[in-house]
């Protein structure tokens, strides 16, 4: 496989291609536009389809129908997009849909601004539309691992039949690295199995629906979606656990981008004899709660690092068990922390420690 320098929303549209989905329905918004930019010339070069819908909410339903009808089928938008697909998602999870959602996410709250952001790790997370139902969410740190993973949500969509959501800031879509992507293009379209609907000839009729007025129904079917995604907490979870393989005076949680900094920032510290860990989710949802805990029972304190106001902090501190002290430091509306922000920030948390470095 030959390297390519490619910007990141443009290599996030390949890599759609090269897992097999030749149907896109979007609406351009910052910092995601290239998406669909990219897609509305290579779609066709591919046999493909791609539908500029009038606005969001048309785009999450016009993938409904694409993905209730056995397509492979992707979006893409960015924070206050993906707001007005809310509703959308809570009829595709109902209905059992294989989709595939990419976040750019912006600066917030509100309109906001176009500079990167990791402001919507609580919307994908914990609430992302009305109703009981989970997203599978999964968070890149680089333009190559965001190609890797938006492979992998078309697989993880259509083997559990529920909406994947792939999240990155503003710097992963914008930023230029070189990414490899697999040789082959996948197969044909998914499996309609027994679900999609494919007209009935010869056989029973089939219905897609999430309207559910007998509460008996509603609820088995309540409890048949919990059921699906405890499957998906016990063999979905995936993190990178950086310098800890044995004890640590500080761990470090962050994720996507931002824990590339932290990378950096825990180098130049380690230079000075400071033993730091990092602990990065790949699944936000579901959150490796156990691998993280493991991790800091090797640390005398944990320090979360996001580029918002702290939203991780709470599944960090579930993980933890109230074990650990747990510090937070964090930048929004744009900003993104430097590395030397990021060793202010780690030294705060080290003194707290009590860990000493080398003299200076």
């Amino acid at each position: 496989m030959a390297k390519v320098l490619m910007k990141g929303n443009e290599a996030i549209g390949e890599a759609a291609i090269r897992a097999g989905c030749v149907h896109f329905f979007g609406y351009p918004i910052t910092p995601q536009s290239e998406v669909p930019e990219y897609l509305a010339k290579r779609l066709p070069e591919v046999g493909g389809r791609f539908v500029q819908a009038e606005s969001e909410v048309a785009a999450s339903n016009m993938i409904y129908g694409a993905a209730g009808v056995g397509m492979r089928v992707l979006t893409t938008s960015s924070s206050p997009g993906i707001s007005l697909m809310a509703e959308a998602l809570s009829y595709i999870a109902a209905c059992e849909l294989p989709v595939v959602l990419v976040n750019i996410m912006r600066a917030g709250p509100g309109l906001g601004g176009i500079l990167p952001s990791q402001g919507d790790y609580l919307q994908a997370t914990k609430g992302t539309a009305h109703g009981d139902f989970d997203l599978i969410v999964l968070a890149p740190d680089s333009v190559q691992e965001a190609v890797r993973l938006v492979i992998s949500a078309f697989e993880l969509a259509e083997k559990y039949r529920n909406p994947v959501m792939v999240i990155g800031d503003g710097m992963i879509g914008q930023m230029m690295e070189p990414v490899e992507f697999p040789d082959e293009v996948k197969g044909p379209p998914l499996d309609p199995g027994d679900w999609a609907l494919t007209g009935c000839a010869g056989r029973e009729k089939r219905i897609i629906n999430s309207l559910y007025l007998d509460p008996d129904f509603a609820d088995r079917h309540n409890r048949k979606l919990k059921a699906k995604f405890e499957r998906i907490r016990e063999a979905e979870q995936r993190w990178e656990a950086y310098n800890c393989d044995g004890p640590c005076d500080l761990l470090v949680v962050s994720f996507g981008m931002m824990s590339r900094i932290c990378k950096t920032a825990i180098e130049e510290l380690k230079a000075e004899g400071f033993k730091i860990g990092l602990f990065r989710p790949i699944t936000l949802k579901p959150y490796p709660y156990e691998a993280l805990r493991k991790a800091a029972d090797k640390a005398k304190r944990i320090i979360s690092i996001e580029m918002n106001m702290g939203q991780m902090i709470e599944d960090v501190k579930l993980a933890a068990l109230g074990t650990k002290p747990i510090d937070f430091f964090g930048m929004a509306g744009g900003l993104v922390p430097s590395p030397d922000d990021v060793v202010a920030a780690l030294r705060d948390s080290l003194k707290k420690a009590g860990a000493g470095g080398k003299a200076r």
